[in-house]
């Protein structure tokens, strides 16, 4: 899961006035250029339409005005996500946007890689990074970086840049990337410092998220600004990391990024960076409006799987619901879901739609079972602990207790069944888990496992039309224990 940082925005307003001096040449030959910057958007169609008023709005007195997004465009809506042609509906309004690039988030790999070239071959801007090599793959190897122009003399080399998790992937199903070589993401962008002299000014667009874009701060000062991505974080205010400006806009498209850079001789003399809230914009464009409603209609989306009781908020009511969902259908004794793969906050209490299950989890991730004794489930735990530094496998079937210390290091995990009894140490218990944890995770285990001809959110539509209405209000399943000398 990725960590969000968020910085508070404090009595943020944004009034749009579009004049007709900004971006052109002032006295002394000054010239502005606007970049519009979005991030993660998650497949979040119905606000592209904003997005597209506000660009064509600013195109029209402004000379240098370009439009950016720095990674994970897809996955997050089913309406993009879950169509025969996967993606295509992010594809055709960011085109109808101009956007003139997108870095390469870990979720374009979610598409799988039929549907991740069809997607580039249909884009009508590129697709960058830097750090990975598509050669042993039907994949048409991305260009590292472009140059954008502003009249005749501003050139501004944009560098695209992915993060990889411990495991030296991007955070996708490990099948997706079958074939792709990936790189350090720092030590290959250092190879392109040579761009800031020849053109003037480097911009990197990063998809590491806002700790990783400080390190690389740190390790390439040739950059003009960082526009990132993937911790979802909203800064109000830009960073100054050794002289680099570090922006983001926050995830879901709820916000746009407006940076501003003055260029006088083709180089940066001052840059700003506001973030407008999407609510502040009240105009769309026309055509896409429309566009979106028809992307949305989709009758089979629309079809009631549940009722909830009430309101199911957070990972403990969200993740006890798919996880007993596993329990149930599959008959085993105990099920985990990773926060990560819960991708809503809350459900409002009474009819639960396909589409709201496939919002909640969109990945396809199939099921896997295993046959696992006490000391594998405990590796397990540990391994997902260790990994996000914080509790993170929601589970049916169990409750259980983290023991760490006081810097964060777990030192053992206390697991009680479901009429309160530890668990048998010589006995071995079915559990079920999505495909992605099977394959991300490490944790020992004798079975190989058994991969199920069906996905997690199928099983969870099938496990809402059997239970009808289910309540989770109140329901939590992990606990914390801080263990002092």
């Amino acid at each position: 899961m990725v960590k969000k940082i968020v910085f508070l925005v404090a009595g943020l307003a944004f009034l749009l006035s579009v004049s007709s001096a900004e971006g052109k040449k002032s006295s002394g030959k000054t010239t502005k250029v606007i970049i519009l910057h979005v991030n993660d958007m998650h497949a979040k169609i119905d606000n592209l339409p904003k997005l597209a008023w506000l660009a064509d709005s600013l195109r029209k007195t402004n000379p240098y005005v370009f439009l950016l997004s720095a990674g994970d465009n897809f996955t997050g809506n089913p309406v993009v996500d879950m169509i025969a042609d996967k993606g295509f509906p992010m594809i055709d309004l960011m085109n109808r946007c101009k956007f003139d690039a997108s870095a390469i988030g870990n979720h374009e790999f979610d598409l799988g890689q039929v549907n991740l070239e069809k997607r580039f071959e249909q884009a009508g801007f590129p697709f960058i990074c830097c750090n990975l090599d598509f050669s042993a793959t039907s994949l048409k190897q991305p260009q590292p970086y472009i140059v954008l122009d502003a009249g005749k003399k501003i050139h501004i080399a944009i560098l695209g840049i992915i993060e990889l998790n411990d495991k030296g992937i991007p955070d996708t199903h490990p099948t997706k990337v079958e074939g792709i070589k990936f790189y350090d993401g720092i030590g290959e962008a250092r190879k392109y410092a040579w761009l800031k002299k020849k053109y003037g000014i480097l911009i990197g667009l990063t998809h590491l998220g806002v700790e990783t874009d400080v390190r690389l701060a740190d390790t390439l000062p040739e950059l003009d600004e960082i526009i990132g991505g993937h911790s979802h974080t909203l800064i109000e205010k830009p960073m100054m990391q050794n002289g680099v400006m570090i922006v983001q806009a926050g995830a879901n498209l709820k916000y746009i990024g407006k940076t501003t850079l003055e260029v006088k001789k083709g180089h940066v003399t001052a840059r700003s960076d506001e973030v407008i809230p999407i609510t502040a914009l009240r105009n769309a464009d026309p055509d896409m409006v429309e566009l979106c409603k028809r992307y949305n209609v989709n009758e089979e989306f629309n079809q009631v799987a549940g009722i909830a009781g009430s309101a199911l908020n957070g990972y403990d009511a969200l993740g006890s619901l798919m996880t007993d969902a596993l329990v149930s259908e599959l008959k085993v004794d105990f099920a985990f879901q990773n926060r990560g793969g819960i991708r809503i906050s809350s459900l409002p209490a009474g009819p639960i739609t396909v589409k709201d299950i496939y919002q909640l989890d969109p990945f396809g991730n199939q099921v896997v079972t295993y046959r696992m004794n006490q000391k594998e489930i405990v590796s397990l735990i540990t391994y997902a602990f260790t990994l996000e530094k914080a509790p993170d496998l929601q589970v049916s079937g169990m409750t259980y207790t983290l023991l760490t210390d006081g810097k964060g290091r777990c030192l053992g995990v206390e697991i009680l069944d479901t009429s309160g009894k530890p668990l048998d140490p010589v006995k071995d218990y079915s559990v079920a888990m999505n495909s992605y944890i099977a394959a991300s995770y490490r944790f020992d285990h004798r079975d190989a496992g058994n991969t199920a001809a069906i996905t997690t959110a199928e099983v969870l539509i099938s496990y809402l039309k059997k239970a009808g209405t289910v309540n989770y209000s109140g329901v939590k399943r992990i606990g914390q224990k801080i263990q002092t000398e």
